[in-house]
């Protein structure tokens, strides 16, 4: 059975129509995104609670400690301090 030009424009037509409607109908569901609460700024990082995440020893307000331990960490990532000396 042979399809009619115009039922062939008529149906590419609506679904070309289809096709822009569709994002523009899809924006009216968005909903509005707020903050809520405004979150509490952040302490210094030595003066943490207890945590899983911590190091073993470390005390909370410890700033010598914490910083011993940020360059001991540092340090344990330098690829240059891991790497063996070449020979000479």
């Amino acid at each position: 059975m042979k399809v009619q030009p115009k039922t062939h424009r008529r149906t590419w037509a609506s679904a070309m129509l289809m096709a822009a409607l569709l994002p523009v109908l899809g924006g009216c569901g968005e909903t509005t995104q707020t903050a809520g609460d405004v979150p509490k700024a952040d302490g210094r990082p030595w003066q943490t609670g207890s945590s899983a995440f911590q190091a073993p020893g470390f005390k909370a307000g410890d700033q010598a400690g914490w910083e011993q331990q940020i360059n001991q960490r540092a340090q344990s990532q330098n690829d240059y301090a891991r790497a063996p000396a070449k020979a000479q």
